[in-house]
């Protein structure tokens, strides 16, 4: 017999090792005894899409920032009459999080009213607002990159004296760091500026189309706003140029025989052509190479400056491509002709006052859809690149202090503990004195890292407390893909057994082969010509894996999350949000993947 629920917090144990792992973040983050009630009534699910592994201590303020952000723009600023936005807990290192919503009709009117007057404003000034948004975000990033954490000196400058500031420049080592704090804070406020109303935008539209056309399916109204082309594609659109220029030039057979960035580059110098690519090569570097391999909320994933092997492989993947004579332009038009054509079938179907409503939704949802997949590159991937090159920086003055062994130690304080020890540093700096803690902190950090080498062997839960009958959150469902069928899967009453996975039907097309388990884009290099890619999840940056896979399936996503989007865009077969697809697929298995049913059967 099914359970009917998941496990309460309480009733996860802990790996051994790691008993102690809730002292490690701030108190709020965590479970405690007086909401133990509530929480245990309520569903929380995994979201391993945005950390996919446990989180260090400093890392926890992604998600501070992340459900702060979300609750502010949903509850108080756009009030979205049913949702509140998402409640967050670490549990055992992961992060969980809870939709709350509004279900009395009197309070759901009440704030509807609110809705229609805010978002109204913003869905009819959409394309001037958004763009004053990109140049708030790129000074929020320039901002960011100016903090300075200088180092604490014998002597102030003489300039603190003869231009009579009135305070000393180690005080900036504390007030940098809280400038850094604010302007990632600020960040994620400005994220669901639009993110909210962009997804509103969709649903509203996914919603006319069921109204209209009951049977329709969630994929066919999905392909109706496909064929966009965003910033999102950008970084993957200038490895497929150095790929272009590095055949159309000669110099391919350099980049492909050595491989290693930095012997192709000392090769490459030596000739005219050689430097030319490496010109172009650097000039795509900044902005586009600050881009994860992941999602960018975790200090030790990669971004392409940080490992440009990754970069690399892309390029020579496509050069492969381009000397199999392969176009590897991504065809936009035909996704655009074919979306147009579903458009042109479900609209003749309406009569004319029906199909101004159509229009009109179609228009919403195209107009908004473009920032539900464009913002990552400005918040997720610029601004958490700028704010851990920061962190980074501000760990060297601590190391150099004595508060740490090494500088990524920094990793195993909180935000509110990070700034104890700064105010520590400054003071005892201040009068000579040796700080208070610097021993503290070493043999803290030395017993958190037992404690996250733990958690990190052990992995997450899909979800914990007591679902309820049916999921009817949107964001839920469309972004994570947590739907009253993905919950029965995981309670083992679904659809889903030894043979068969089910999930959302992200992209259509039917492909059988080998499958390929990618945990990481550094996996990326090992995936073949005509292999299924089955990951966790997939993320913006590994374009140049979508162009050789013959299918994708994930364990968690929705319809409208980042890898449903993208494999959209590329015409690849996909079921997104399986749950299990990474640890019932073995690397090698053929497994047929049905991206219009939703289904992955297992040979």
């Amino acid at each position: 017999m099914a359970d009917t629920r998941f496990p309460f917090f309480r009733e996860w144990p802990p790996p051994a090792g790691a008993e102690d792992w809730a002292s490690m973040y701030p108190y709020f983050t965590t479970a405690q005894p007086e909401g133990k009630d509530v929480e245990d009534a309520r569903l929380w699910f995994a979201d391993t899409m945005h950390w996919s592994r446990a989180v260090h201590p400093l890392d926890s303020i992604g998600a501070e920032a992340v459900y702060l952000g979300a609750g502010q723009s949903s509850a108080r600023i756009f009030a979205l009459p049913t949702s509140l936005g998402l409640d967050m807990r670490i549990v055992n290192g992961y992060v969980y999080i809870s939709p709350t919503g509004v279900t009395d009709p009197d309070r759901i009117n009440e704030r509807l009213a609110h809705f229609q007057e805010r978002a109204g404003y913003y869905y009819a000034n959409w394309d001037i607002l958004y763009s004053q948004w990109k140049d708030k975000m790129l000074e929020l990033v320039k901002r960011m990159r100016a903090i300075t954490f200088p180092a604490l000196a014998e002597y102030e400058p003489l300039e603190v004296v003869t231009e009579a500031r009135g305070r000393s420049t180690a005080w900036d080592l504390i007030s940098g760091y809280h400038e850094l704090i604010e302007e990632f804070f600020l960040a994620w406020q400005h994220h669901f500026e639009f993110l909210n109303l962009g997804y509103g935008g969709y649903i509203t539209f996914f919603q006319t189309c069921k109204q209209f056309f009951p049977e329709i399916t969630d994929q066919s109204v999905a392909r109706m706003v496909a064929g966009v082309d965003v910033l999102a594609f950008r970084p993957d659109n200038e490895l497929r140029g150095l790929a272009r220029t590095a055949v159309d030039s000669g110099v391919a057979d350099v980049i492909v025989e050595m491989r290693d960035p930095d012997a192709v580059a000392a090769a490459l110098d030596a000739t005219p052509a050689g430097r030319d690519w490496l010109a172009k090569l650097e000039k795509a570097k900044d902005p586009w190479f600050n881009y994860f391999a992941e999602y960018g909320f975790l200090h030790d994933q990669d971004t392409w400056l940080t490992d440009p092997k990754i970069p690399f492989d892309g390029i020579i993947r496509y050069i492969g491509m381009l000397r199999e004579g392969e176009d590897i332009t991504r065809d936009v038009d035909s996704l655009r002709d074919e979306r147009d054509e579903i458009v042109d079938e479900y609209r003749s179907l309406l009569s004319p006052d029906e199909q101004a409503q159509f229009d009109e939704m179609l228009g919403l949802a195209r107009n908004v859809f473009p920032f539900i997949e464009e913002h990552n590159i400005y918040v997720e991937h610029w601004t958490h690149s700028a704010f851990f090159d920061k962190i980074r920086e501000l760990a060297k003055v601590v190391t150099d202090a004595g508060f740490l062994l090494d500088p990524e130690d920094i990793f195993y304080l909180n935000r509110f503990e990070l700034d104890e020890a700064l105010n520590d540093l400054v003071a005892a700096h201040a009068i000579g004195v040796a700080p208070r803690g610097a021993q503290k902190w070493q043999a803290e950090v030395e017993r958190r890292r037992v404690i996250m080498s733990a958690l990190r062997a052990a992995p997450a839960l899909p979800a914990l407390g007591t679902p309820p009958d049916e999921i009817t959150d949107p964001f839920a469902i469309m972004n994570y893909g947590v739907t009253t069928d993905r919950i029965r899967d995981w309670l083992g009453a679904g659809g889903s057994d030894g043979d068969r996975l089910t999930g959302a039907a992200a992209a259509p097309g039917v492909v059988e082969g080998p499958a390929r388990i990618i945990l990481t884009e550094k996996d990326l290099p090992s995936l073949q010509p005509g292999e299924i890619l089955v990951a966790p999840i997939t993320a913006p940056s590994w374009g140049s894996g979508f162009s050789i896979a013959a299918a994708v399936v994930t364990d968690i996503g929705g319809m409208m999350c980042h890898a449903a989007i993208v494999c959209r865009e590329y015409g690849l077969p996909a079921v997104v949000g399986t749950g299990f697809a990474t640890s019932r697929i073995t690397t090698g298995q053929r497994i047929r993947v049905d991206g219009g049913a939703g289904q992955v059967v297992l040979a």
